[in-house]
């Protein structure tokens, strides 16, 4: 349907009026929680807005599992992500429809959903960086967009409502979260830490904002007005309802300290424009009447924003298609082909001596080995569905080859514990097995890294001491050790790191017996299946860094600083390992042709690319602007445009972007944003313009200076 179709907030908000005036104040207040109640009186059933769909349904039992976000990401295709979360969307529908028929109307089984994560991951020590689309606020914001618009739907009624969390300034330390202060600039606030929220609420019309758990400069975000009311409302007119995050608002007195009581608390959060509580504490909002803190009004305001999204979602109409969805439209074979094509498009091929793609035919024997050869939870990330077939590492490449080739299979070593399966053995008990099956076999695909159990969410992964977190950038426990020991024996070795963040392997990256590395991220449930297809060259690795990957932690500014400068590809001075946006694959390209024409304050930029390789493949052409003129210019260029086409062997395409006013702007120390300069570095390439980015991939971006007054074109 045409979105002009679609049921506006206004007529939401009349309808939703006509059902809450009939509430008496003690039933408004029980609607604020996240677990509302039935009001029998009304007809008006139970409801748990508490969902998850990070990448497929979440917690709800089997659903198709898609790769982790930072994935998704990493294949740099907003039409990609719009489809898996047009199919998510439709997968919620159906398990929603089946449970409310059996009146199960538990947590997660919902239409409310509490993604997407826009957060920008700025320190790569971050546990719940996995969760993001990286360290780009341009990227996050094309696929906080597109995937909100998927999972929304363009029909009458909302598909189901998709929620920008967590707002604002959010990014660790986990451990410290519940009362942590992010202070930070005007202008890092408005260049990297909103833009994906604003996309949000004005390109994607998105039904939910959920709050952090940090104070912004000193006040807690759920009672911050600054952000609720002066940015979210006011300067975007944001139309939907705000929830906070799960007890953030029993942190702003307990933790933060902000306030002296519940009551307090609730009654500034109220005028501040929270709407749902997500936590035990809405009650309280008794005694906030009764002492002045709040008016009936203001209550009645937040549970009409509540049900104005009950509306636009259909749940009191008897002309919802969606209405209509089937319990079979879940977990579809379709919806798995998607899932394990988008893994493909995601690994990103960062070293290749040659080595990739192996060729089965002169194999006898591979060994796959490490903590993450067969591991489920490592396909998995976190916030993830119940898969109804999941293929590991190890199982996929035992699909693929079939009885060709013999696979001798050791787990190695543990994740980070010294003992791998046998606590009752010596540390290390299963090394020699994977020497052993190295020794036999004639490549070696060492699967390291991390999972979702020491890389998360804090409460939710298990390293206590980081709370989710990681100290550094390097292999866990005793990996660093196997993999010394793997490069020992002196057959070729190929290393798959299974991450949703970056890692380095402490100048092991250049052993002349590591011959390959791809990251390959959460893959979802079909990731095994996917990376034996690209191992074996059925399709060709296309993904590209969404963050950079540092080569230690050093130089970079403290966890607890969230002053930009210094930090992702956009302010940092050091040279990368593997920057932002870099990636291999096994062909290769030439970029000819620049055109640069410009329109005032806008531009279109076209460029001509050629497979000049043996394989067909996807590449990720990029567009990168860096402005010549003004003092308020981030130091290095910034991704403006990207654009994912297949070329098949010798095929060659023009490819056209077009360059908003926005793509020009800068933001000055007060946070205004304008065009401050007639001067840009216009770059067209398959990475960024940076030397370590040149110099890894070979190919050299085409570049030109453009004034915003005139055109310029390069051949």
């Amino acid at each position: 349907m045409d979105m002009t179709q679609q049921l506006t907030h206004e007529e939401a908000r009349r309808q939703a009026k006509v059902i809450v005036d009939q509430m008496t104040i003690d039933e408004k207040i029980g609607q604020i929680k996240y677990e509302a109640p039935a009001i029998d009186r009304l007809n008006i059933p139970e409801y748990n807005y508490w969902n998850e769909a990070l990448h497929g349904v979440a917690r709800a039992g089997v659903a198709t599992v898609f790769p982790q976000a930072i994935g998704l990401a990493a294949t740099f295709d907003d039409h990609l992500i719009n489809e898996i979360a047009d199919v998510i969307g439709t997968e919620g529908r159906a398990k929603y429809n089946e449970f409310t028929k059996h009146d199960d109307r538990d947590i997660y089984k919902g239409l409310t959903f509490w993604s997407p994560n826009v957060n920008i991951f700025r320190d790569p020590r971050w546990g719940r960086g996995h969760e993001t689309y990286g360290e780009d606020p341009f990227l996050t914001s094309k696929f906080g967009v597109a995937f909100i618009k998927g999972l929304q739907g363009q029909a009458k009624y909302l598909k189901l409502a998709a929620t920008a969390k967590h707002f604002a300034v959010h990014s660790g330390p986990e451990g410290l979260r519940h009362g942590f202060d992010a202070v930070v600039s005007d202008k890092d606030l408005y260049e990297t830490y909103l833009p994906a929220f604003k996309a949000a609420v004005e390109e994607a019309d998105v039904e939910s904002i959920m709050t952090a758990y940090n104070a912004v400069d000193g006040v807690p975000a759920s009672v911050s007005e600054m952000l609720l009311k002066d940015i979210l409302h006011d300067k975007w007119s944001f139309e939907g309802h705000v929830v906070s995050d799960y007890m953030a608002p029993e942190d702003v007195h307990e933790n933060h300290k902000y306030t002296k009581d519940a009551a307090e608390t609730m009654g500034l959060a109220i005028k501040a424009g929270l709407n749902l509580v997500a936590g035990h504490i809405e009650q309280s909002l008794h005694e906030a009447l009764d002492r002045g803190l709040v008016t009936e009004e203001e209550i009645t305001n937040a549970v009409i924003s509540l049900y104005a999204t009950r509306v636009r979602l259909g749940m009191f109409a008897t002309d919802n298609e969606y209405d209509a969805i089937p319990y079979e439209a879940n977990d579809t074979k379709a919806h798995n082909n998607l899932s394990e094509i988008a893994a493909e498009k995601s690994f990103v091929l960062l070293k290749n001596d040659g080595v990739l793609p192996l060729r089965k035919e002169t194999m006898e024997a591979i060994a796959v080995v490490g903590p993450n050869a067969h591991s489920e939870i490592a396909l998995l990330g976190n916030y993830f569905g119940t898969p109804s077939r999941s293929y590991t590492i190890l199982e996929g490449i035992q699909e693929r080859l079939g009885d060709d080739v013999r696979v001798h299979y050791s787990i190695g070593s543990g994740l980070f514990q010294d003992h791998a399966a046998e606590p009752l053995a010596k540390a290390d008990e299963r090394e020699s097995e994977a020497v052993i099956a190295a020794e036999h076999s004639d490549v070696v695909v060492a699967v390291l890294g991390l999972d979702s159990t020491i890389e998360g969410e804090e409460g939710d992964a298990g390293n206590s001491q980081g709370a989710g977190d990681k100290p550094n950038l390097s292999l866990p426990g005793r990996q660093r050790q196997l993999l010394e020991r793997l490069l020992a024996v002196g057959k070729p070795v190929v290393v798959l790191l299974a991450s949703g963040s970056s890692l380095q392997l402490d100048g092991l990256e250049n052993h002349p017996n590591l011959r390959a590395i791809m990251q390959i991220w959460y893959p979802g449930a079909r990731g095994g299946l996917a990376v034996a297809d690209v191992l074996f060259g059925a399709v060709s690795p296309s993904g590209k860094l969404p963050v950079t990957f540092y080569k230690n932690v050093d130089n970079l500014p403290a966890f607890e600083d969230y002053n930009m400068a210094g930090r992702t590809y956009r302010y940092m001075t050091d040279e990368a390992l593997y920057p932002f946006g870099y990636g291999l694959t096994y062909s290769s390209v030439e970029l000819s042709d620049l055109q640069v024409k410009s329109y005032e304050d806008t531009a279109t930029v076209t460029a001509t690319i050629q497979n000049t390789g043996n394989f067909d493949t996807d590449e990720v052409v990029q567009v990168y602007v860096k402005d010549l003129g003004s003092e308020f210019a981030v130091p290095n260029a910034q991704l403006k445009g990207f654009k994912r086409v297949y070329l098949g062997k010798g095929a060659k395409q023009t490819i056209t972007f077009d360059l908003r006013p926005q793509d020009f702007e800068v933001f000055d120390a007060q946070g205004r944003n304008f065009i401050d300069s007639d001067r840009f570095e216009i770059s067209v390439g398959v990475s960024q313009p940076d030397s370590r980015s040149i110099a890894l991939t070979g190919v050299q971006p085409l570049q030109t200076e453009l004034s915003l007054a005139g055109s310029q074109t390069m051949h």
